[in-house]
């Protein structure tokens, strides 16, 4: 049994594509939870999904990261339950706490709407196992705010701990300033707390999970979830 748990802010507009590609690819429903609920039901993930909670006002994911249910978010990530951050999800992480650094405006000052090339920098986190180390994928992104940034220090502390999980590259692998859609520091796209339990990503593997949407590499998000799980009830 796989027990799913998708936080809906005001504002949210993926939650329901998460919700289809989690049931479809694992077989097992998904909840979706109000923000305004003062306890997540008891989940072996919990899913912050991309929009605009709150209409982005603030800072992206400033306000929802005050959510009432968040304490109870942040309560049980802390204790081990694994969480995902997509895009917004991502920013909503960084603002509460849970991954360091924030999300500023692309580099452009323009939303960005199209594919990315990513390298997977590890695939050992509880939601990239299904992935090989050095792969390099493609997956959409559509965001204003994937700027990337963090100190220095938190930076190296960053890759020291493996904790870098996706890159923004080329088809070789390459990460280099021109890979980047948005200016990311490092050209990271993707990071994840000590444990790999905590995972905040810009791209959305849910709009590619399965051919007919264009592409498949998102799908082996959710199957490392259910491979993750299932390891771990074994």
């Amino acid at each position: 049994m796989l027990r799913v748990s998708v936080i809906v802010f005001p504002g949210s507009n993926c939650d329901r594509d998460v919700k289809v590609a989690l049931e479809a690819v694992t077989g097992f429903p998904a909840r979706m939870v109000w923000h305004g609920e003062a306890s997540v039901p008891a989940s072996d993930v919990i899913v912050l999904p991309g929009g605009f909670s709150y209409g982005d006002y603030l800072r992206c994911g400033a306000m929802a990261a005050h959510s009432p249910i968040m304490r109870d978010v942040v309560a049980k990530a802390r204790a081990g339950t694994p969480v995902l951050g997509i895009c917004n999800g991502f920013q909503i992480l960084c603002e509460s706490g849970l991954l360091p650094g924030v999300l500023m405006r692309n580099a452009s000052l323009r939303f960005v709407c199209r594919d990315v090339l990513l390298k997977v920098e590890n695939n050992k986190t509880f939601f990239t196992q299904c992935y090989r180390e050095g792969e390099v994928i493609r997956m959409p992104i559509a965001h204003a705010e994937g700027n990337y940034f963090a100190d220095a220090g938190t930076l190296d502390r960053l890759e020291e701990d493996g904790s870098v999980v996706l890159r923004y590259s080329d088809a070789e692998g390459n990460v280099t300033p021109a890979a980047s859609p948005n200016g990311a520091q490092r050209g990271i796209a993707g990071i994840c707390d000590a444990t790999g339990r905590i995972l905040g990503l810009m791209p959305h593997p849910e709009r590619v999970f399965e051919a007919a949407l264009g592409g498949t590499d998102g799908r082996r998000v959710f199957e490392s979830v259910l491979v993750s799980v299932l390891a771990a009830a074994a």
